[in-house]
């Protein structure tokens, strides 16, 4: 099944070229493919046609993103090539991304994304509430490959860009959208706006998503994988003078959802140890308490001073706050229970200097970011009769300095130069100790008692700096096709362990030093017979060292964990992204990816001889699926005297790993997801009416899990699971 489901993809591209090809001669007045000569993105900082961008990004539209169905970032995954974005384990609204098998998957304070997530050019510095839904969208791009120069700050990956709709400046606007589907899904959006003056404009959204779980908590009957989210956005623009322009935003999100603790994959000991019969089952006995808030402020300013200058300023402060629990052994006694609360906070400034001549275009800017991340979290072990307490936080102070400058060398050649310049001062401090009885510590609310064990107890700080370089040549080989070489450095910054454990890992109080990754790109991007076809395609290789890594272990006497600079890897890769107009009626979308990839070394601590040992032999890159593809077709048509859009797609993963250890009970077999959606609008698109079918072959796949075999643990295997079938209608009215 699934090696016809790659053949198919591999096929369809093929077919859609073949059959833009057929149709070379007709007229160019026929349909034409939407993509890289239409769509404006900013992945430089200005606007361009994705055309014009030498380097990969996916940019998926309103529209496309509505026809398809997608209900938050994760659909992105589906959609985009060597992309993995998920929601993380234990969590409704906490975000895991990996591009090109670059990124992380640890959600705890002080460790940082691979992966760089910006709303409206806000960086949001932490995963937790980052599963955005998508509402007042305009679009979403998707930067693969090291974003060093122009993003810089933990953008090793790639970035996703959430770019918000711009209000309407002529007429006041509404849309109220319901709908209604599987396990009792009700979603309601409501979204306008209105011109006060010729001059200031506002706006405000609102939507509202609950659902019954896929499942039930066993032990205590509550819902388990569903979903209790309020979000919001307020906005207020201000054009004073046609070359100055205001945007002051507020949004926030509020998650109630249950916790996920996850599927018992082996039978353990003991009541409540075996293994539920659905795989959105559970017997936790920890509790159903979670709630998770975020939310943002933040102020852009842009005056255009001349022909040639612009000025850019983004101001912007958020905050979170976490309160969850995961039962890591999924059963009624507290064999493994970990509670946890988050906090975090950061202050972000951007300054820009945009400028543009018939010759040359770029920017040139500072960043500046200030921000704590901070929490506390209980391990609760029964069968060593103790709690492990830990807490702390990591102050970061970061600036960088960057430009990015396109040069026309002559009306087809162009040359591309970025450089950064990033210091990061950190200060951190772990305090990690050992409690008498398995309960609550006194750091979460438990009985005040001392340690009878003080495990960690430091502070201390380290600055990071590093010059991200980029360069690129393109060539224009026709107005509608370019071709492009580039070199990016990408930097992740180092930082300090929060699980930290002095006593087996004495070296912890030293910290671990930053990542980087070395990435070249050669690609192909237009259209061709009368843009009936319209693609994007790259090969890429990428050199990653000092690769930071978290793994746990059962120890003992607790849990021992390792953030260490294991050594190195290595990616070879190729994507392909297409539109190809089949018909008057019928477009196909295909999107194709291929990673392979290797530990060249990988440095991992032995608990018994206490020294360093090179295991890769033994352990793969987690979250690194080979093939990945996409294939879906759009029919349009007049029906009932409105527009009809029907879109099956097929989406496919290979085999992947959920961690660089593999373990055939976690990792994931290839599968692939079957979608299909029809949309309807009437002719002065007032009325929109959608069915959206998910995952219509009921395939069950893992997308997180947690490894503690052995006794003391009660051999919990834990698999955390993507949604099942749904089936979804919806109602949207809109003046």
């Amino acid at each position: 099944m699934n090696r016809l489901v790659k053949t198919a993809l591999l096929a369809g591209a093929a077919w859609g070229a073949l059959s833009a090809s057929a149709v070379a001669q007709q007229a160019s007045t026929e349909p034409q493919a939407s993509n890289v000569d239409d769509v404006i993105v900013t992945a430089r900082r200005r606007e361009e046609t994705l055309k014009d961008v030498p380097i990969s990004v996916s940019a998926l539209g309103a529209e496309r993103l509505e026809e398809t169905g997608a209900t938050d970032i994760t659909a992105l995954q589906q959609q985009t090539p060597n992309a993995t974005v998920q929601i993380a384990r234990g969590s409704n609204s906490t975000l895991i991304s990996f591009i090109r098998g670059i990124g992380q998957q640890d959600p705890l304070w002080g460790f940082e994304p691979g992966v760089g997530l910006y709303i409206d050019d806000v960086y949001v510095a932490r995963p937790q509430g980052a599963v955005l839904d998508i509402f007042d969208i305009e679009r979403i791009e998707v930067l693969r490959g090291p974003q060093g120069s122009l993003y810089g700050r933990n953008t090793v990956g790639g970035a996703i860009k959430y770019v918000t709709s711009r209000l309407d400046a002529d007429s006041p606007e509404l849309t109220l959208r319901g709908a209604y589907g599987s396990y009792n899904q009700i979603d309601l959006m409501a979204q306008g706006s209105m011109p006060v003056t010729d001059k200031l404009r506002i706006g405000a959204a609102i939507a509202s998503y609950d659902r019954d779980g896929y499942g039930e908590n066993l032990n205590t009957g509550a819902e388990h994988y569903d979903k209790d989210v309020l979000a919001g956005r307020v906005s207020v623009e201000f054009q004073p003078y046609d070359n100055a322009f205001f945007r002051l935003a507020y949004d926030r999100v509020e998650d109630k959802s249950n916790p996920r603790h996850g599927h018992r994959e082996v039978a353990g000991v003991g009541p409540g140890a075996g293994v539920p019969g659905s795989v959105y089952d559970t017997y936790a006995g920890l509790g159903d308490r979670n709630k998770v808030t975020t939310e943002g402020v933040s102020l852009t300013a842009q005056v255009d001073l001349n022909d040639v200058w612009s000025f850019k300023s983004i101001t912007a402060y958020r905050t979170g706050d976490t309160d969850t629990l995961i039962d890591f052994d999924n059963t009624p006694a507290p064999t493994l229970d970990v509670p946890a609360i988050y906090g975090d906070h950061q202050f972000t400034q951007e300054f820009q200097a945009l400028f543009s001549t018939d010759r040359i275009q770029g920017v040139a800017g500072l960043f500046y970011l200030d921000g704590t991340a901070s929490g506390a979290f209980d391990t609760i072990a029964q069968n060593f009769g103790i709690v492990i307490g830990t807490a702390g936080y990591v102050k970061t102070t970061s600036i960088a300095l960057f430009t990015d400058v396109n040069l026309d060398l002559t009306d087809r050649l162009h040359l591309g130069l970025g450089a950064r310049y990033t210091m990061d001062d950190k200060t951190g401090h772990v305090f990690r100790a050992n409690y008498l009885g398995a309960a609550r510590s006194p750091l979460l609310g438990g009985a005040a008692r001392n340690p009878i064990l003080l495990r960690t107890d430091y502070t201390r700080s380290n600055t990071f700096d590093q010059f991200t370089p980029k360069a690129s040549l393109s060539y224009d080989f026709s107005d509608r096709l370019t071709g492009y070489a580039s070199y990016s450095k990408g930097f992740k910054s180092g930082g300090f362990d929060m699980r930290g454990d002095a006593i087996l890992t004495p070296n912890t109080v030293n910290g671990y030093q930053p990542e980087m990754v070395d990435s070249y790109e050669i690609g192909l991007k237009g259209s061709a017979f009368d843009r009936r076809l319209s693609f994007s395609s790259a090969i890429f290789y990428n050199d990653y060292t000092d690769q930071q890594v978290t793994t746990q272990v059962p120890a003992v006497g607790g849990i021992a964990s390792f953030v260490d600079n294991v050594g190195s890897s290595k990616f070879f890769g190729a994507e392909f992204e297409g539109s190809v107009v089949l018909t008057d009626s019928l477009t196909a979308n295909v999107a194709i990816g291929y990673l392979d990839s290797k530990f060249e070394e990988f440095l991992r601590y032995n608990l018994t001889t206490q020294k360093y040992e090179d295991i890769s032999s033994q352990v793969v890159l987690q979250n690194a699926p080979k093939w990945t593809g996409y294939l879906g077709l759009t029919w349009r048509g007049d029906v009932a005297g409105g527009s009809l859009a029907v879109t099956p797609s097929v989406s496919y993963r290979d085999d992947y790993s959920q961690f660089e250890f593999p373990n055939p009970v976690l990792d994931q077999d290839a599968f692939a997801l079957v979608d299909l959606s029809a949309v309807w609008t009437d002719p002065s698109r007032t009325w929109t009416v959608g069915v959206y079918g998910k995952n219509l072959t009921d395939e069950e796949y893992r997308v997180g899990g947690y490894n503690f075999a052995g006794a003391a643990y009660n051999n919990s295997l834990i698999g955390y699971y993507g949604p099942p079938r749904t089936v979804t209608a919806s109602l949207q009215y809109k003046f």
